[in-house]
């Protein structure tokens, strides 16, 4: 039996109780280590919580060796652990699929993610669009598609969950082309670095365009949700890209259409209340 876990947002105690009970009867433990953060809780910490041994799962054994994870799968029970839930906002279809396609019995127990604890903020979830990933550029790779994601989503009255990009194990393109399996050090994009990259890439859109999102489009910078450090800053984009929000993970929210009570939620976590319109 396979088992995808997920563990929540915040830390060790974030698990489900179904959940904890499973990892403690499983043969072989992976924790998927590539896509998110356990914000306050490292691997010994779940070890010792858990009374297992955890195996680190990244990109590449997931994406490229997941026979690892599936092999004792096949006589034993193996739990993935994955940091908010399973198939939240990176959905794990394929490493079940592969499960499938081997007669492996699988079952997802869900947890808390990203996608629906964004309400923390008190915009409604049914007013939400479609959700924007937003990638770190590079020297000589500027993708500015998600603008058009954003400006789209906007544009019908939408709010925009934006997902900030995370490198963790990564071969830079140097060393890729050398053949050199060398890691870059982990990174994981700040509110502050999604602003500018979203105001810079509005510079080559129409005029239209700028009208729609611009340093004045209202935007919710969020850190760490669902942890006892979470942080949520409300305010125009030039308001905020000027804001210290701390450790990671950072996650944005452009504001679409308001309703009142978004609204007056909104001015809770206001930098400048006056930003945030009275409905």
């Amino acid at each position: 039996m396979l088992y995808l876990i997920g563990l929540g947002l915040g830390d060790v105690d974030d698990i489900t109780v179904k959940g904890l009970k499973i990892v403690q009867s499983c043969d072989r433990v992976f924790l998927e280590a590539y896509t998110s953060l356990l914000i306050s809780s490292g691997v010994e910490s779940l070890e010792a919580e858990y009374g297992k041994t955890i195996e680190l799962a990244d990109r590449e054994l997931v994406e490229s060796s997941a026979n690892t994870i599936l092999d004792p799968a096949v006589d034993s029970n193996v739990a993935f652990l994955v940091v908010g839930d399973p198939l939240g906002a990176t959905t794990h279809t394929d490493i079940i699929l592969r499960a499938i396609e081997r007669g492996i019995t699988y079952e997802v127990i869900h947890n808390a993610s990203i996608m629906n604890s964004i309400a923390s903020t008190g915009l409604q979830l049914y007013n939400f669009g479609e959700t924007v990933s937003v990638c770190f550029w590079e020297e000589n790779w500027k993708p500015t598609s998600f603008v058009d994601k954003i400006i789209n989503n906007v544009k019908r009255g939408l709010h925009v969950l934006c997902l900030l990009d995370i490198k963790v194990k990564e071969i830079s393109w140097e060393h890729m082309a050398k053949g050199r399996k060398v890691y870059e050090p982990p990174r994981y994009m700040s509110v502050n670095i999604a602003i500018q990259q979203i105001l810079e890439s509005m510079k080559e859109q129409d005029e239209d365009e700028r009208k729609v999102l611009n340093k004045d489009t209202l935007c919710i910078g969020v850190a760490r949700l669902g942890s006892k450090e979470q942080t949520l800053k409300a305010g125009t984009l030039g308001t905020i890209s000027s804001e210290v929000f701390g450790e990671p993970l950072h996650s944005l929210c452009i504001v679409g259409n308001l309703h009142e009570l978004e609204a007056d939620m909104l001015r809770h976590f206001a930098v400048n209340k006056d930003e945030i319109p009275v409905l």
